[in-house]
Protein backbone atom coordinates (compact mmCIF):
# COMPACT_ATOMS: atom_id res chain seq x y z
CA UNK A 1 0.00 0.00 0.00
CA UNK A 2 1.49 3.66 -1.05
CA UNK A 3 1.72 6.93 0.68
CA UNK A 4 -1.23 9.64 -0.15
CA UNK A 5 0.31 12.95 -1.17
CA UNK A 6 -1.13 16.44 -1.94
CA UNK A 7 -0.61 19.30 -4.00
CA UNK A 8 -2.75 22.36 -5.33
CA UNK A 9 -2.50 24.71 -8.01
CA UNK A 10 -0.09 23.40 -10.65
CA UNK A 11 -1.26 25.37 -13.56
CA UNK A 12 0.32 23.28 -15.93
CA UNK A 13 0.55 25.03 -19.30
CA UNK A 14 -0.80 28.22 -17.96
CA UNK A 15 2.21 30.97 -18.69
CA UNK A 16 0.30 34.14 -16.73
CA UNK A 17 0.52 31.93 -13.36
CA UNK A 18 4.37 31.73 -14.10
CA UNK A 19 4.45 35.36 -14.06
CA UNK A 20 1.82 36.52 -11.56
CA UNK A 21 3.26 33.92 -8.66
CA UNK A 22 6.72 35.11 -9.79
CA UNK A 23 7.59 31.04 -10.38
CA UNK A 24 11.24 30.83 -11.01
CA UNK A 25 11.38 29.23 -14.42
CA UNK A 26 12.43 30.69 -17.65
CA UNK A 27 9.33 29.70 -19.67
CA UNK A 28 6.10 27.42 -19.05
CA UNK A 29 7.50 24.30 -20.53
CA UNK A 30 9.75 24.85 -17.97
CA UNK A 31 7.86 24.70 -15.33
CA UNK A 32 5.92 21.21 -16.79
CA UNK A 33 8.84 19.76 -16.89
CA UNK A 34 10.03 20.49 -13.36
CA UNK A 35 6.56 19.77 -11.94
CA UNK A 36 6.33 16.49 -13.82
CA UNK A 37 10.05 15.87 -12.55
CA UNK A 38 9.64 16.90 -9.04
CA UNK A 39 5.97 14.80 -8.85
CA UNK A 40 7.62 11.29 -10.36
CA UNK A 41 11.08 12.21 -7.91
CA UNK A 42 8.82 11.57 -5.28
CA UNK A 43 6.03 10.38 -6.12
CA UNK A 44 5.44 6.11 -6.86
CA UNK A 45 3.04 4.02 -8.90
CA UNK A 46 1.31 2.85 -5.85
CA UNK A 47 0.70 6.23 -4.36
CA UNK A 48 -2.08 8.59 -4.93
CA UNK A 49 -1.97 12.11 -4.98
CA UNK A 50 -5.21 14.45 -4.77
CA UNK A 51 -4.71 17.12 -6.50
CA UNK A 52 -6.45 20.22 -5.09
CA UNK A 53 -7.65 22.30 -8.09
CA UNK A 54 -6.33 24.25 -10.92
CA UNK A 55 -4.75 21.34 -12.59
CA UNK A 56 -3.93 22.15 -15.88
CA UNK A 57 -4.94 24.60 -19.18
CA UNK A 58 -4.23 22.07 -21.39
CA UNK A 59 -6.85 20.25 -23.65
CA UNK A 60 -8.14 17.02 -23.32
CA UNK A 61 -5.68 15.03 -25.48
CA UNK A 62 -2.50 16.90 -23.67
CA UNK A 63 -3.98 16.42 -20.03
CA UNK A 64 -4.47 12.74 -21.07
CA UNK A 65 -0.55 12.74 -22.04
CA UNK A 66 0.52 14.47 -18.98
CA UNK A 67 -1.78 12.58 -16.54
CA UNK A 68 0.01 9.03 -18.42
CA UNK A 69 3.47 10.74 -17.27
CA UNK A 70 2.42 11.70 -13.90
CA UNK A 71 3.18 8.77 -11.63
CA UNK A 72 0.53 7.56 -9.10
CA UNK A 73 -3.49 7.59 -8.57
CA UNK A 74 -4.89 10.94 -9.14
CA UNK A 75 -7.73 12.75 -7.71
CA UNK A 76 -9.24 15.63 -8.50
CA UNK A 77 -10.47 18.31 -5.99
CA UNK A 78 -11.83 20.95 -8.66
CA UNK A 79 -10.64 24.32 -8.57
CA UNK A 80 -12.44 27.71 -10.38
CA UNK A 81 -9.80 26.70 -13.10
CA UNK A 82 -10.84 23.01 -13.69
CA UNK A 83 -14.62 24.12 -14.66
CA UNK A 84 -14.14 24.06 -18.24
CA UNK A 85 -14.91 20.14 -18.13
CA UNK A 86 -16.67 17.95 -16.31
CA UNK A 87 -15.91 15.03 -13.64
CA UNK A 88 -16.36 12.60 -15.73
CA UNK A 89 -14.39 14.44 -19.08
CA UNK A 90 -11.59 14.88 -16.45
CA UNK A 91 -12.07 10.78 -15.22
CA UNK A 92 -11.62 10.16 -19.12
CA UNK A 93 -8.53 12.35 -19.56
CA UNK A 94 -6.66 10.35 -15.94
CA UNK A 95 -8.18 10.76 -12.76
CA UNK A 96 -9.51 8.30 -10.91
CA UNK A 97 -12.14 10.30 -9.23
CA UNK A 98 -13.00 13.86 -9.61
CA UNK A 99 -15.36 16.12 -7.31
CA UNK A 100 -16.61 19.48 -8.25
CA UNK A 101 -16.68 19.66 -3.97
CA UNK A 102 -14.45 19.08 -0.81
CA UNK A 103 -14.27 15.85 -0.10
CA UNK A 104 -13.67 14.25 3.49
CA UNK A 105 -10.31 12.62 4.47
CA UNK A 106 -9.63 10.08 7.19
CA UNK A 107 -12.88 11.41 8.73
CA UNK A 108 -11.53 14.51 9.66
CA UNK A 109 -9.62 16.79 6.98
CA UNK A 110 -12.00 18.58 4.33
CA UNK A 111 -9.79 18.42 0.88
CA UNK A 112 -10.66 21.80 -0.36
CA UNK A 113 -9.55 24.08 -3.35
CA UNK A 114 -10.59 27.21 -1.99
CA UNK A 115 -10.03 27.30 1.74
CA UNK A 116 -12.58 26.84 4.38
CA UNK A 117 -14.35 28.94 7.13
CA UNK A 118 -12.51 25.87 10.30
CA UNK A 119 -13.02 27.64 13.83
CA UNK A 120 -11.24 25.38 17.02
CA UNK A 121 -14.71 24.33 17.96
CA UNK A 122 -14.95 22.67 14.59
CA UNK A 123 -14.28 19.00 14.61
CA UNK A 124 -12.56 19.19 10.98
CA UNK A 125 -9.18 20.56 9.71
CA UNK A 126 -8.63 21.93 5.94
CA UNK A 127 -6.15 21.21 3.20
CA UNK A 128 -6.68 23.38 0.39
CA UNK A 129 -5.14 25.70 -2.02
CA UNK A 130 -5.99 28.50 -4.30
CA UNK A 131 -4.23 31.48 -2.03
CA UNK A 132 -0.80 30.46 -3.85
CA UNK A 133 1.49 33.06 -2.08
CA UNK A 134 -1.12 35.18 -0.44
CA UNK A 135 0.45 36.24 3.19
CA UNK A 136 -2.74 36.75 4.32
CA UNK A 137 -2.54 32.63 4.87
CA UNK A 138 -1.07 30.94 6.90
CA UNK A 139 1.51 27.86 5.83
CA UNK A 140 -0.01 25.48 8.17
CA UNK A 141 -1.71 25.97 11.98
CA UNK A 142 -2.74 23.24 13.60
CA UNK A 143 -6.36 23.42 11.58
CA UNK A 144 -5.16 24.30 8.42
CA UNK A 145 -2.67 24.05 5.65
CA UNK A 146 -2.05 25.66 2.15
CA UNK A 147 -0.27 22.88 -0.74
CA UNK A 148 -0.48 25.24 -3.55
CA UNK A 149 2.77 24.31 -5.38
CA UNK A 150 4.56 27.61 -4.69
CA UNK A 151 4.47 27.10 -0.59
CA UNK A 152 5.66 23.12 -1.66
CA UNK A 153 8.90 23.64 -3.65
CA UNK A 154 6.36 22.79 -6.60
CA UNK A 155 6.41 19.25 -5.90
CA UNK A 156 3.71 17.02 -3.77
CA UNK A 157 3.97 16.63 0.04
CA UNK A 158 3.11 13.26 2.07
CA UNK A 159 0.15 13.66 4.24
CA UNK A 160 2.58 12.32 6.67
CA UNK A 161 4.29 15.80 6.44
CA UNK A 162 1.07 18.02 5.88
CA UNK A 163 -0.18 16.24 9.31
CA UNK A 164 3.49 17.06 11.14
CA UNK A 165 2.68 20.77 9.75
CA UNK A 166 -0.49 20.94 11.50
CA UNK A 167 0.64 19.54 14.75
Amino acid sequence: MGQDFMIADTHFGTDSIRRYENRPFESVQEMDEALIQNWNRVVSEGDTVYVLGDFSSYGKEENKALLKRLKGTKILIMGNHDMGYTPAEWREMGFLECSRWPILYEGFYLLSHEPLYINRNMPYANVYGHVHNNPSYKDASSQSVCVSVERLQYCPESFETIRAKME
